[in-house]
């Protein structure tokens, strides 16, 4: 008999902030990390927007991480592995190689995060009741929410200064990178002496996945999945290219059309107050779905996540850089964009309800990755097409096909309401 719930707070916000790390590390900072030392935007959208491809396809996969081995050895390897990725990002940027040496290091550790993503969500899932999964999941949001304010914030802002210190931007982006492998390597070690040992081998066997192909047939043939599956590519089109040249927006020169801001302004405004207006309106969105189901606030959510996108595109056009109209932009834009994300997980939590639910949800997810990977490929060309003003014009006008979706997609009014109906 398994006891339950065992060390639970000793571990939940360690094996967390764990999934955050690489994650952020892999999608954002790798951003500015190439913009700092001067990769054009073409290739940051187009090169790092591949990094998402593990988070699409990672389905295929996670049936068998239950056949081999448990849920625990396969996220403490999958951390050392994402460690040994930062090593060597961190080693080979001083080389005349470092884009090809970097892009296969990220490649590593995207593959690895996402395989940690399937490991450690199924553990939490053995590891406590479903009482204590509910009651922690606020927990494990916050501790993941942290270590997107770590890397993107800290360890940006960290950068900015060795920037300065060395006057030199290569050097600088390999401490820190070496940085952040310390950083993995010792939550990996908090992971491996904090989480119980749950699986025994009849666990496992309880778990193995039967009908593998059934998992997709019965997804792709539920009610109205070809509607909602458009739904999801398209709810965040705007959303995904600005994300990939906000950064280069801020750290670009005017004379360019960016706003010349340093490394470290951009970590502190981007990667730290805005990571916490994200916290904070996912919070509020998750509050009123509560309150009053999804339904009623399913229109303003994706509203709030494109609206705020004008902001940028008046930025641009005027050229202003004032401290003060950034702070706001950026505030409103991550706030607006966790606000609009709980509603959109909720949905996806819908659409997965049924017989295998959880293989559902990664399905789901791995959806919800290609929407942000395959509009990303392109925002550098085009933002290098259109300029800054014109780019995110654009951005502002990708916002309609979600709006319109909107109207087509079906699921119950008062879903994610507290004390709804789960029929």
């Amino acid at each position: 008999m398994i006891q339950k719930n065992k060390w639970a707070w000793a571990w939940v916000p360690i094996l967390y902030f764990t999934q955050g790390l690489p994650y952020v590390m892999v999608v954002t900072v790798s951003v500015i990390m190439y913009k700092k030392l001067g990769i054009s935007n073409a290739d940051i959208g187009l090169y790092t927007s591949w990094l998402y491809l593990p988070w699409v396809i990672k389905p295929l996969w996670s049936p068998f991480l239950d056949l081999l081995s448990t849920k625990r050895n396969w996220f403490l390897l999958m951390q050392l592995l994402v460690s040994l990725s930062f090593l060597g990002i961190g080693l080979t940027l001083p080389t005349n190689i470092f884009f090809i040496t970097t892009l296969a290091c990220f490649w590593m550790a995207a593959f690895a995060s996402a395989t940690n993503d399937i490991a450690s969500d199924g553990y939490y899932m053995i590891g406590l009741t479903q009482e204590k999964q509910s009651f922690f999941v606020g927990v494990r949001s916050t501790f993941y929410k942290l270590a997107n304010v770590t890397g993107q914030g800290l360890l940006v802002i960290l950068a900015g200064f060795l920037e300065n210190h060395y006057g030199d931007n290569t050097r600088a982006w390999s401490v820190t990178m070496l940085a952040a492998a310390l950083l993995m390597f010792m939550l990996t070690a908090a992971n491996f002496f904090a989480t119980p040992k749950y699986e025994s081998s009849s666990d496992i066997n309880l778990e193995k996945p039967k009908g593998f192909l059934e998992v997709f047939r019965t997804f792709f043939s539920k009610k109205g999945m070809g509607m909602a599956l458009t739904f999801i590519l398209f709810f965040r089109l705007g959303e995904s290219q600005l994300v990939k040249m906000a950064s280069p927006f801020l750290l670009d020169d005017p004379e360019v059309g960016g706003l010349g801001y340093s490394t470290a302004e951009v970590g502190t405004i981007y990667g730290t107050i805005g990571v916490i207006m994200l916290t904070v309106g996912g919070i509020l969105g998750g509050v009123l779905i509560s309150r009053h189901g999804l339904k009623r606030w399913m229109f303003p959510m994706v509203l709030s996540l494109n609206i705020p996108n004008a902001f940028y595109a008046f930025l641009a056009i005027s050229n202003t850089s004032h401290i003060a109209a950034v702070v706001t932009t950026v505030v409103l834009e991550q706030f607006g964009y966790g606000f609009a994300i709980a509603g959109f997980m909720v949905y996806l939590i819908y659409i997965a309800e049924g017989a295998s639910k959880t293989s559902h949800y990664a399905l789901a997810t791995g959806f919800m990755a290609l929407g942000m990977m395959l509009p990303g490929l392109i925002s550098g060309y085009v933002q290098e097409w259109l300029g800054y003003d014109g780019f995110f014009i654009w951005v502002v006008i990708a916002a309609l096909p979600s709006i319109i979706l909107l109207k087509f997609i079906d699921y119950p009014a008062d879903y994610g309401k507290k004390g709804a109906s789960d029929e």
